[in-house]
């Protein structure tokens, strides 16, 4: 079994390697492609800072990590299926199964080598692509502006013992530094007490921050007929909270560039607040089961290797796993917004394609290679 499985091994992963270099290299292309637009043009924050070729291909380069977390089930998908079609094809799987390389050690086999992916891909998707992913927008931030989620920046609640507050964000620099805050404080009875605009504020050490520049509006409803809204402009005005730097990060940042412990943090931090986490769950629940379909994809590349196959007949199997691949990344996407929308459970809305060619392959071994 040890020479069956250094055979089945070395194969599959040339050919995931190569399977998997080809698709990066065409989304390398077409990323680099979208940073054209983008080249020369100076930083708004500094404009000695040029944005030129050397920091397009370095910000591309960044991507990479993540494609290759993105790639990897679709990669060992088509890999696999190559391999086991090209073996079946030259009559080598047929040796090896008079070897004695029975249906449940071959699944045995190929389940083996799917745990060495599964590891694989998940510390790209929870170690390097982060990583990587965050050095690239602070490389685009610091080049190209700050870091932000659109024109209505980024909200995010704290409570306290005697208020909560409601904070807006617009943007934040590589720095750390933070643009268009707006503060809303409510009292423990839900009413409005003030209002905070803020041009530019600081996250310091000790979490607390300072605000820049401050346009403070307090309102006074003791009474109707006292009732009053008081104005003040502050140079400086410093608020205590526990919302550091890394949460302000997280949610300027895309869930899905998130470290799992990150976003169970992140998650822990909206329930407590008595804010929606349906989106950040159900990015959770997939970063847990995206590398696990790796063992799907082996387990689903099984039965092409008991296929017969006529001369030059390979390649539509091939062709063939490369839709079964593609088509199971549009319903990882399309099951999590679908999910999202519909308030499903996190935990189904990211398991379902998982679970759904799971069925699939589990039913074409069954069939295939069992029955026939």
């Amino acid at each position: 079994m040890k020479t069956i499985r250094r055979l089945v091994y070395g194969e599959v992963f040339a050919a995931v390697a190569f399977v998997l270099l080809a698709f990066l290299s065409l989304f390398f292309f077409f990323d680099f492609v979208d940073e054209l637009p983008s080249l020369g043009r100076a930083s708004a924050l500094d404009p000695s800072l040029v944005y030129g070729l050397p920091h397009a291909l370095l910000y591309v380069g960044l991507l990479v990590p993540g494609r290759i977390y993105e790639l990897m089930p679709i990669a060992v998908l088509i890999g696999s299926v190559f391999v086991l079609a090209r073996m079946a094809q030259h009559s080598e799987y047929t040796i090896l199964r008079t070897s004695g390389l029975g249906p449940w050690k071959a699944l045995r086999t190929l389940l083996g080598l799917g745990v060495i992916f599964v590891l694989i891909t998940f510390a790209f998707g929870d170690y390097l692509a982060p990583l990587a992913d965050k050095s690239a927008q602070l490389l685009k931030a610091r080049y190209r502006g700050n870091i932000s989620v659109g024109q209505t920046g980024a909200w995010l609640k704290e409570r306290q013992d005697y208020a909560n507050f409601s904070v807006n964000v617009g943007a934040m620099t590589p720095q750390g530094e933070l643009s268009n805050v707006r503060l809303f404080e409510f009292n423990n009875q839900g009413f409005l007490v003030s209002t905070l605009h803020a041009r530019s504020g600081q996250i310091e050490a000790d979490d607390s921050w300072t605000l820049r520049d401050v346009q403070r509006r307090e309102f006074d409803t003791a009474g109707q007929a006292s009732a009053r809204i008081a104005r003040s402009e502050l140079e400086t005005f410093r608020w205590p909270t526990s919302l550091n730097a890394e949460m302000v990060s997280v949610a300027l940042l895309k869930p899905e560039s998130m470290r799992t412990t990150d976003l169970f943090a992140y998650i822990r931090h909206l329930e407590a607040n008595n804010q929606t986490a349906q989106r950040y769950q159900i990015e959770f629940w997939r970063k847990v089961f995206y590398p696990l379909s790796c063992l799907v994809m082996v387990v689903l590349a099984l039965p092409f290797a008991y296929l017969h196959f006529r001369s030059g007949s390979i390649t539509g199997y091939v062709f063939g796993g490369v839709m079964i691949g593609i088509s199971f990344f549009l319903l990882n996407n399309v099951f999590g917004y679908i999910g999202n929308l519909n308030q499903w459970q996190p935990w189904l809305a990211a398991a379902s394609p998982a679970l759904i060619y799971s069925l699939v392959s589990l039913g074409a071994f069954g069939w295939l290679v069992l029955k026939r």
